[in-house]
């Protein structure tokens, strides 16, 4: 039987006869240890990306193939995008399953958060999703934080079995893999696996050595399709996805007022007493208020800041959603962009985004 070479970058099978599909090599040579494919290296040195033709269904299958195994599950959710990172129907594939819930990207916050409300306010949510883990931690694997508290967590529940990473496309999986080979493989001889921006860089399952016997998995990353960030190009992804903490933008409204997100969402406030409306967005990104009357033609005129999502260039192809606040602190959140977060008094809020995005609201995280 042929022996089988992975890329250690992404996971995908070498091969060098298809430059067109994944694990892709000019030349194999004698050296097939810590193997980068073509993709990866383009990556790595020159911040190129080169599409793949994997799918939906490839993610959902191996995920499928995971939840048949006795191993330990690693959920790492982003908590700047929880909701965008939650994975579709995850409670059905592992059922039953050890699972720890990672919230990542701590550092994204502000720092006045504080954690055990965060760890409650998760623990609320995970509720709702039917999902019971046996624990959930914060952590920010950029800034290696809580990262003892994990391995703890990993040596208590696996049970002298293998350990499965999983998650949605750049909640900071392979960030935070990377932070463990750092901080306990010293002595291991083994390169980094490929991180960057971009949804999707892992393409298969990576294998890490634990012990003699036993190893920890990075899975792909199973994209949600309703997260705006797959509507951008890698130089808006940059200007959306945020890389330090997020200071908030408070702005008081009155109604008959309208918030733009760039140019990637809007939010009207059709009806109620006047309100602050505190934003959660990239630093990055420009929020443009203006009255109600004026908003269309502002858009239409390029007077909003771009970006704007590859298929909302045109007024006409961002959707519309309604909502009634219901009393109390609640988050009306873009998937993939961010939040907004006010106090409810029975306000009539519209909010515009492009057309398959997730907007919804839940209970205030902050």
């Amino acid at each position: 039987m042929k022996e089988e070479i992975r890329c250690f970058g992404c996971g995908a099978i070498i091969q060098n006869k298809d430059i067109n599909k994944i694990g892709y090599v000019p030349k194999l040579n004698n050296n097939k240890q810590h193997i980068l494919c073509q993709r990866c290296f383009k990556l790595q040195h020159y911040h190129q990306l080169q599409q793949t033709n994997l799918t939906a269904d490839d993610y959902l299958n191996i995920l499928q193939e995971i939840s048949k195994k006795d191993a330990l599950i690693i959920y790492i959710v982003d908590l700047f995008d929880f909701n965008g990172s939650m994975i579709q129907g995850i409670q059905r594939h592992l059922m039953g399953k050890d699972l720890i819930i990672v919230g990542n990207k701590r550092d994204l916050l502000p720092k006045s958060c504080n954690e055990t409300k965060i760890t409650h306010w998760i623990y609320r949510q995970l509720k709702e999703y039917g999902i019971k883990p046996l624990n959930v931690l914060i952590t920010s694997a950029k800034k290696n934080y809580h990262l003892d508290s994990l391995m703890d967590l990993i040596d208590t529940h696996r049970k002298n079995r293998d350990v499965y990473v999983v998650g949605t496309t750049n909640v900071g999986k392979s960030t935070l893999i990377n932070a463990f080979l750092k901080a306990y493989a010293s002595e291991i001889d083994l390169p980094l696996i490929t991180t960057s921006e971009f949804p999707g860089t892992t393409l298969d399952l990576i294998e890490i050595p634990l012990d003699e016997n036993h190893a920890l998995y990075d899975s792909p990353g199973i994209m949600n399709h309703h997260q705006i960030t797959h509507m951008l190009n890698p130089k808006d992804l940059k200007i959306v996805i945020p890389s330090v903490e997020v200071k908030q933008q408070i702005y008081q409204l009155n109604a008959k007022q309208t918030l733009y997100v760039g140019g990637l969402a809007r939010l009207d406030f059709i009806e109620g007493e006047k309100t602050s409306f505190a934003g959660f967005f990239s630093n990055n990104l420009k929020i443009h208020r203006c009255k109600l009357e004026n908003a269309d033609k502002n858009y239409i005129n390029d007077q909003i800041t771009t970006p704007k999502a590859n298929n909302a260039k045109k007024l006409e192809n961002l959707k519309k959603h309604d909502f009634f606040i219901p009393e109390g602190k609640h988050d009306i959140v873009i998937s993939g962009l961010g939040w907004f977060s006010l106090k409810g008094t029975r306000q009539h809020i519209r909010v515009f985004a492009p057309d398959g995005v997730g907007v919804f609201i839940r209970q205030s995280l902050i």
